[in-house]
């Protein structure tokens, strides 16, 4: 076992302590530290979109994001990869249609009511716009230091007790909830193809810990209202999403699948983890590039991800609010979930079940439906968006498109699984919020 001391020469080793503390610190203030500006308490990176989302030009932004996320897979190629890329390209095509007829208020009449394409497009599409980008140049600081090493060998010991997966597995899981689940995903199949993960520990990890990104997060509690409570609302989104991985990873389908792995981890040496831990962030903070270079290649990847799911949302989400507003499918679907949410007290169990079912199709749906709820059903829903992880419109397209061997049908039971037990464990703590949220205002 290396010590930080011996693993890097001494002249480098107190720049790297600084660039592992300082760096890690401006990572943790702008995503997880209110600031009062104006007579607004959020998060500084919340303060910088809302300040950008009233310059002039965001519109036309947005829409170039739109048209070039529809063009990419068709400039990329990788439309022609298989039959789910073929359909999911040609949703985004769709999606720049939607997004032009928005950006120059064309089309039927009642797509321009204030709850469809208006709300869409200037309420989700815009902010998610910004804040991908501009989070993913913030998130630098977080990932690309050390932190995300030390963190995760520090819960190497509660990884393989409670999710059945390697401590290693620590890094995808942190790597999805504050970068992306494209950025967790794609940790995972490389450790997967490289024989590190089984097959049943590579499909945990993409169906447990594979959630949207805390910017994403921040678009979610704005539309629900509830960032007076981020701080609250983000680390009980943490806490469910993982209790509820605990759980799921227990019933079928994943319970059964194949757990041979050809490189297992090695353990960690009895009373040496944090000396490991400081070891792990120290040389990943002096082998990492210039802050410049960092920031570079993140605002890049945070530029690609908002262009590959801004055409999506848009026509996956429109298409999902109009069967949700003038058909009974997700009334029908709502019923799966109405005993849970009736099980917990929620004041209207058949409101969180039928939003809870739409979450199938996009992530943000229950969101958008829920958006003038009672404060107890839209922290519970805010979670539950998060929680059940799978949703057609980004998430199970992406690990279709990995060598983890999961079908649609799998994905969709435990799509059905997290959201059902998500449902039951956000409720006592959306009562809780729910009593802040009074104290505060009284």
């Amino acid at each position: 076992m290396t010590s930080p001391s011996s693993a890097i020469p001494e002249e480098r080793r107190v720049p790297a302590i600084v660039k592992l503390i300082a760096f890690s610190l401006i990572g943790i203030l702008f995503f997880f530290v209110p600031v009062t500006l104006n007579g607004v308490s959020t998060i500084p990176l919340d303060h910088l979109v809302s300040w950008l989302r009233q310059q002039s030009g965001i519109g036309l932004y947005a829409l170039a994001l739109i048209i070039a996320g529809g063009l990419y897979p068709f400039i990329q190629g990788s439309w022609r990869r298989n039959m789910t890329s073929r359909i999911f390209s040609l949703l985004k095509l769709a999606g720049v249609v939607v997004g032009l007829m928005a950006y120059f208020e064309v089309g039927p009449d009642f797509l321009f009511s204030k709850d469809m394409l208006p709300f869409l497009f200037n309420k989700l599409v815009i902010p998610v716009g910004l804040i991908v980008p501009i989070g993913a140049v913030f998130l630098a600081f977080l990932i690309s230091y050390g932190l995300l090493e030390l963190v995760g060998v520090l819960v190497q010991p509660i990884m393989r007790p409670l999710w059945k997966t390697p401590g290693r597995s620590a890094i995808d899981a942190v790597a999805s909830f504050v970068g992306s689940y494209s950025i967790g995903l794609l940790i995972t199949n490389r450790v997967y193809k490289a024989g590190g993960y089984s097959a049943k520990e590579a499909a945990i990890i993409a169906t447990g810990f594979s959630t949207v990104s805390a910017t994403f997060m921040v678009i979610v509690a704005k539309t629900l209202g509830l960032m007076e409570i981020w701080n609250l609302y983000f680390w009980s989104t943490l806490l469910v999403s993982f209790s509820v991985t605990a759980i799921h990873v227990r019933l079928w389908p994943l319970a059964g699948m194949d757990n041979h792995s050809s490189q297992p981890e090695p353990q960690v040496a009895s009373g040496q983890r944090l000396q490991q831990a400081m070891s792990e962030g120290l040389q990943v903070a002096e082998k990492a590039p210039p802050l410049w270079q960092s920031v570079a290649l993140n605002l890049k990847e945070g530029v690609v991800m908002a262009i590959a799911i801004l055409p999506s949302i848009l026509s996956i989400g429109l298409l999902g609010l109009l069967v949700a507003k003038y058909t009974p499918v997700f009334d029908w679907l709502g019923y799966l979930f109405y005993p849970f949410a009736w099980l917990a007290q929620l004041p209207d169990p058949l409101a969180i079940g039928k939003a809870s079912a739409t979450g199938l199709a996009e992530m943000f749906l229950p969101a958008l439906l829920m958006a003038q709820a009672d404060v107890v059903s839209r922290f519970v829903i805010g979670v539950v968006s998060v929680s059940s992880i799978l949703f057609f419109s980004a998430t199970i397209p992406c690990v279709l498109s990995t060598e983890i061997p999961l079908s649609v049908r799998q994905m969709v039971v435990i799509w059905f699984q997290r959201t059902a037990l998500s449902i039951l464990l956000a409720s006592p703590l959306a009562y809780y919020a729910a009593s802040q949220l009074a104290s505060s205002a009284g």
